[in-house]
């Protein structure tokens, strides 16, 4: 006889209680709202607002955050519907340890639609209690839109969102040096939160919002430049859903898995230490006057090898992370590129890059941790362009030669964007710039390779860095797509490692 499910939703009237551990004082739904939080997301509800839970447990921050959701696809209801609580799932591999638990997090207050709900949203910006603003809108979120109005509800861009909040809480304050934000980006972009300054200051200008609020953002607000380093999968597939439910006796609609190690550092003083709160006594925060060492190895090594994976691994048959570590010739392919490409082209201690390179292989190995590549593979032209080719780029400068394992992994992104092969049987996520690779592709036609790929590098739309500069790109990369069409990618990687 089968199990039965459980039927009761997760939220405040259903038996949770001994799964939430209040601060010293109080109750965690009493907390004040100190936090503004754009991106309702997998991976800051397992990363930024479970750094914020911690410390509410231990009352060194006592504060919660609301949350804004700007891509329609109703999540914040589903949260509002839970009273804002969710489990995380911790899985892995910790000290040798195998780490398997599951917490419920009670850091977010509310949510709201910033579509349906900008007059609430702006209300908040208003309130005293408010100190930070945290966001991760991906790798396109931190752009000036040209188009972005001010009298629009709401703006169209998370730039022109945010110069709306901010103008609305200086008017109310009347430009109070005290009441500026602290704002921590999470986007994985070079210096994302002095972009994303930038951008803000320029939609001021524009809008004419008065030199006075170009003056208060610019002297009594921070923006803080951060890196983010956690696997955060997202909800488990249907089959583990209903084992973990058993196993915690109630339904959460928005329970996500998350490896053990976290580490969010952040660019700032002991004064921003301080100022921020929730990373009182907590050793996986680093406030660092300089985050570039951490970013140039995580973004190159972990995501870019991420970003790599997901159109060679997906085309050559599997669906998950787990699933291309298992896979002998795909586990082989990423070790190449990760240590023999990667990590020679970084300008850094290579020992040290090598350390984190294998911790990241031992993550990416997770047997726990059911990673779809299609959820990496949102705006997947995007953080190729990021996160790999500055590798591209720096192991020709150092050794004069294409890496070929990288030049491989190009071949079959053009191939996945443009829907061939197993790509052509699903619906690729969101990729603003892979539409203009799939113009070139139907005005090149499908015989003129080299005119298809010599049309995607020359386009500085596309690529910050000039592909079309490096000797011999263009035709290696039309060869390898033109091999991977004949032979198949399984047998294009084994001819690659042989």
């Amino acid at each position: 006889m089968s199990a039965i499910l459980p039927v009761q939703p997760l939220s405040r009237a259903t038996q949770i209680d001994a799964k939430i551990a209040d601060p010293p004082e109080g109750s965690s739904f009493d907390l004040p709202e100190k936090i503004l939080q754009f991106g309702t997301g997998a991976f800051l509800r397992g990363f930024s607002d479970v750094f914020v839970d911690n410390a509410n447990r231990k009352g060194t921050f006592n504060g919660r955050i609301v949350v804004v959701g700007s891509t329609g696809s109703g999540r914040a209801a589903r949260i509002n519907a839970q009273d804002g609580l969710y489990t995380v799932c911790v899985q892995g591999i910790e000290n040798g340890e195998t780490v398997n638990r599951c917490a419920v997090v009670a850091s977010v207050s509310r949510a709201m639609a910033s579509t349906e709900n900008w007059s609430a949203i702006l209300d908040f910006a208003r309130s005293p209690d408010l100190e930070l603003v945290f966001s991760n809108t991906t790798e396109v979120g931190i752009r000036l839109d040209a188009d972005d109005r001010a009298d629009l509800n709401p703006p169209r861009s998370f730039p022109g969102k945010l110069a709306a909040v901010l103008y609305e809480r200086a008017e109310a304050f009347e430009y109070n040096p005290e009441r500026g934000l602290t704002i921590l980006c999470c986007e994985l972009i070079e210096d994302n939160a002095q972009k994303l300054r930038s951008i803000v200051l320029e939609l001021a200008a524009r809008w004419e919002l008065g030199d006075a609020f170009e003056t208060w953002i610019r002297e009594h607000n921070r923006f803080c430049n951060t890196l983010v380093d956690r696997i955060v999968p997202g909800k488990p597939d249907s089959a583990s859903m209903r084992k973990i439910d058993q196993r915690l006796g109630y339904r959460d609609d928005l329970l996500i898995q998350a490896e053990p190690y976290h580490l969010w550092a952040i660019q700032g003083d002991a004064a921003l230490r301080e100022r921020i709160g929730f990373a009182e006594g907590e050793d996986r925060i680093l406030v660092t006057p300089d985050i570039t060492p951490y970013r140039l190895r995580k973004v190159r090594i972990l995501n870019g090898t991420h970003t790599i994976m997901v159109p060679i691994s997906f085309l050559n048959g599997n669906d998950t992370v787990a699933e291309s570590m298992q896979d002998s010739v795909m586990s082989a392919f990423i070790r190449h590129v990760m240590l023999q490409e990667i990590v020679p082209s970084l300008d850094m201690p290579q020992d040290e890059a090598e350390m984190f390179a294998h911790q990241v292989l031992d993550r990416f190995a997770n047997p726990f941790v059911h990673h779809e590549l299609m959820s990496i593979a949102l705006q997947q032209t995007t953080k190729l362009d990021v996160r790999v080719v500055p590798s591209l780029y720096d192991y020709h400068n150092r050794t004069g030669r294409l890496p070929q394992g990288i030049v491989l992994a190009f071949a079959a992104n053009l191939l996945f964007v443009t829907r061939e092969g197993r790509a052509s049987e699903v619906e690729l996520p969101m990729d603003d710039r892979g539409s203009a690779i799939r113009a070139y592709r139907k005005k090149a036609g499908r015989d003129d390779m080299d005119g298809f790929v010599r049309a995607v590098c020359t386009d500085r739309e596309l690529w910050h860095l000039a592909l079309d500069a490096l000797p011999g790109f263009i035709e290696n990369v039309a060869s390898r797509m033109r091999e991977m069409q004949r032979i198949g990618t399984r047998k294009a990687l084994e001819a690659f490692l042989s």
